[in-house]
């Protein structure tokens, strides 16, 4: 049975008919199969998915990006590698079911395969924690990530949680430390990493495994640093302003590819990834491999120089360098004006005086 959102009513009505259409034997009686009306159905059927999903709000690509049948990590492991190699345990506490992890080959490259999974089953979705990472599902993540530096091995992520498991076992085993560890480490490696957002990337619990040299994001996915819901619940004290949330989040790939958040927006077939998933592994495969191709031809230190770039520039292309060169420091770059200004400032005499001049200026003024 399939699972629809509130607003594919329309959608539902009509696969439902043309399922009807399609298995006549159903109904009382034996009939044929009206084809014309199969193709008039399904004709209408695409023009509405295509309107719908041409226009979705912020709010409705977070449901789009929640929807239980969208493809998961898992999926993406088992079509996209081959000779996978699971490892577990983080060797300090014990093994958290909630990211799988382990070498595998893309195409013929040897690489390090991490993925957050959600579970596709009631119980499954038990086992992992619904995708929400410990501090050990961190730390296996770290000490695996050192290893594939170590070898010279490219790192690849699927991104897919709601965030970081809040609960007290967590908190007292350093959930906090765990996914800055996680960061630094990320930001420190000298290999290619890549990290793909496929569905939810949900605040510290996806960014410590989104510091990569490339992220890249589906186009129904989200990625924020707080989930609709609880921005609404803090800022308007009203859970239901999710919409208002969402919006002013930025949280949609088309926002953070505007502001250089993430690299770019892998498309989704007409209805989301859950009505064409072999449409969206073809996608998903093809922009890995760009990006590992250009992240390859690049040595170890270019890759750690282009990381730290890129995340120092984040947020800073409002006019505060006057070029790309200087991207690589944490100071602001300040215009010859402001830097006068500041002397003045910083000068009392200079101040005093052009204070008693600005005031002789206004006064005159009235006289005039």
């Amino acid at each position: 049975m399939k699972n629809y959102l509130n607003f594919e009513t329309d959608i539902k009505q009509l696969e439902a008919e043309l399922e009807n259409l399609k298995d006549p034997y159903n109904k009382e009686g034996l009939s044929e199969v009206d084809t014309d009306k199969i193709t008039q159905l399904q004709t209408e059927l695409d023009d509405k998915l295509k309107d719908i999903y041409s226009n979705l709000n912020p709010w409705q690509k977070t449901q789009v990006a929640r929807h239980e049948e969208r493809p998961k990590s898992k999926f993406f492991i088992d079509n996209l590698f081959t000779d996978f190699i699971p490892l577990h345990g983080d060797r300090f506490y014990g093994e958290d079911k909630s990211v799988i992890s382990g070498f595998a080959k893309f195409n013929t490259t040897s690489v390090l395969v991490i993925g957050q999974e959600k579970g596709d089953s009631l119980e499954t979705r038990i086992d992992r924690n619904f995708g929400m990472m410990k501090p050990e599902g961190y730390r296996k993540t770290n000490r695996l990530m050192r290893l594939a530096d170590k070898f010279n091995l490219p790192i690849i992520i699927f991104v897919d949680t709601p965030g970081a498991y809040p609960g007290v076992g967590a908190e007292e085993r350093g959930q906090a430390e765990a996914i800055a560890k996680s960061i630094e480490c990320s930001m420190n490696l000298r290999v290619p990493t890549i990290s793909v957002i496929i569905g939810e990337g949900g605040s510290g619990g996806a960014i410590a495994l989104a510091s990569s040299s490339k992220v890249l994001m589906l186009e129904n996915a989200i990625y924020s640093v707080i989930s609709p819901e609880g921005c609404a619940s803090i800022l308007w004290r009203d859970p239901k302003k999710t919409l208002e949330a969402a919006t002013a989040m930025k949280l949609s790939s088309e926002d953070l590819f505007n502001l250089r958040i993430i690299d770019e927006i892998i498309k989704e077939p007409i209805g989301g990834a859950h009505r064409g998933s072999e449409t969206v592994l073809k996608n998903v495969k093809h922009s890995i491999e760009r990006s590992l191709n250009d992240l390859l031809s690049l040595s170890r230190e270019d890759i750690f120089e282009e990381r730290k770039k890129k995340f120092l520039s984040i947020g800073r292309s409002k006019g505060f360098y006057s070029s790309s060169t200087s991207k690589d420091k944490l100071t602001l770059q300040t215009s010859k004006f402001n830097k006068l200004i500041q002397k003045i400032k910083d000068n009392k005499k200079v101040s005093s005086l052009v204070f008693l001049i600005f005031m002789i200026l206004i006064f005159s003024s009235f006289f005039i």
